[in-house]
Order: structure tokens, then sequence, then C-alpha cells
């Protein structure tokens, strides 16, 4: 009955992949509402996983039986996570790929992202600065190597140059316009009035507003990179990577939204 507990060198190095899926999975859902589930899964596999090592039959059974039938369910309900999960893995190999040499090469437009001159950085950086002075809210969208086509979709295209007042003018309160994000590419503002997905994630400070979950919740699907200007503290925050950080000056918003991004 106990022959289950006889290892040989491929069951351990089984049971070590089998745990770094798991721990994966969980960083990668942390934080989020799907997390719950996640943890009722992995007690139900480990049950069904006791019982058939105590030849357990029906309660196997019923089990497995459980787990099939759920197979679909649970990709219905951790769609949103396994979409964010395959964009994210196809950016990292799209990345990877692009690192090797022979397809530098090939490829040279490829290798890094698309940031915008040194004139249109400063037009925006100069732009937030006034609003966060006036205490305007913006939610700004930096196109980088991802396409935004489905996120321009959902607003009113610009297709604009770059300029400070402009920017003011898209986001003030009284405009058709300022409710929602401005998408800004090739160094055009190409939309605006955009709708952004809002993240899941439960561990954000109280003080974050829909702004700033809407600027994570892009950033967690896309390379995009966020600028967002708080309506009730005037604050400037800057997402990439599903990470935001707190803009103290200009200055350091010039730097990132000229560095290139890998």
């Amino acid at each position: 009955m106990l022959d289950f507990l006889h290892f040989s060198w491929v069951d351990i190095l089984d049971i070590l992949m089998v745990a770094l899926i798991i721990y994966l999975v969980f960083r990668w859902i942390r934080g989020s509402t799907a997390i719950n589930i996640f943890i009722a899964i992995i007690l139900v596999v480990m049950v069904r996983t006791i019982a058939e090592a105590l030849g357990m039959k029906m309660i196997s059974s019923l089990l497995g039986t459980m787990i099939d039938m759920g197979a679909v369910a649970l990709i219905v309900i951790f769609q949103p996570e396994v979409r964010r999960f395959l964009g994210t893995l196809g950016r990292k190999a799209g990345t990877t790929l692009e690192q090797q040499s022979f397809l530098q090469k090939l490829f040279p437009a490829l290798h890094s992202g698309r940031r915008v001159d040194t004139r249109a950085a400063q037009e925006i950086a100069e732009a937030c600065r006034e609003m966060s002075a006036q205490r305007t809210g913006a939610l700004i969208l930096i196109q980088r190597k991802n396409s935004l086509e489905d996120i321009i979709s959902t607003g009113d295209v610009v297709d604009a140059e770059i300029g400070r007042r402009l920017i003011m003018n898209i986001f003030f309160k009284n405009s058709p316009l300022h409710d929602g994000a401005m998408v800004i590419g090739g160094n055009r503002i190409i939309a605006a009035r955009c709708t952004l997905p809002i993240t899941e994630r439960t561990d954000l400070p109280a003080h974050y507003g829909m702004r700033h979950k809407a600027a994570i919740g892009i950033a967690e699907q896309c390379d995009a990179d966020v600028i967002v200007v708080s309506e009730e503290t005037g604050g400037i925050s800057f997402v990439r990577g599903g990470q935001i950080s707190r803009v103290e000056n200009i200055n350091t918003l010039n730097l990132l939204l000229g560095e290139k991004t890998e």
C-alpha cells in the first residue's frame, strides 16, 4: 500500500517541476481575486492524490470527476489571468528572441521599444506639471512595441502633433474628451477618451483611484508606459510593466519617457 513512497530521480524531478509551476502560478495571481479559487483547487488536488495513494477509490473517483468537469469552468473563471499570462509570456519570449544577434541584424527596428523624441517628451512632461499644479486628472498611454488598436478603437481618433496646450485642453474637466485615456505613439497624439481595463489586484493602496487602477491594468497586459496625474492630490505617477512609482520631479519624467525599453 505504501509503494508510492519509493521515489526515483524522475519522481523527484517531477515533484520539483510541479512545485515550481504552482509557485509561479501563485506569484502570478497573488493579490487578485483568483487566489482563493486557486488555493481551493490545490486543496482538492492534494486530497485526491492522498485518496488515490491510500486506495480510496470512491472519493478519488468523485474528486477526479469534479476536476475534469471543472476544467472548462476554470478557463472561464481565470480568463483575465490567462490572457494576461499569455500576453506576458509572449512579450518575454519575443524580447528574448530579439536579443539574439542574428535577429538584431535581420530586424534592427525590433530590438528596442519606440520612444518619444526629446521635444515630445518635454511637451508631455510640461503638460503633466501644469495639470498637477491645477489638480487636473489625466491618464496618458505611451505606446511601445505592442499594438494598442483595441484600446484606440474604444475612444476618439485625434491624430495630432504632441503639444502641452492640446494635452491640457483635452484633459480640461469641461472637455468632452477628458474622461478616459489619451494614447500617444510615434510622436503623435493618436486618440483620446479611450477605455482601459481595470486591474484585479487587491493589494493596492486605498488612495489609488480608478485612473491608477486602469493604468496598472493596461500595463499588465502590454508593454505601454502610462502616466497618471491625480485629480485629488495632483501627484504624478508612472507605470511600467504593471509596477507603479511616484514621479517626484519633471526631470525624472523626462528621463523615463526617453528611455528605450527592452
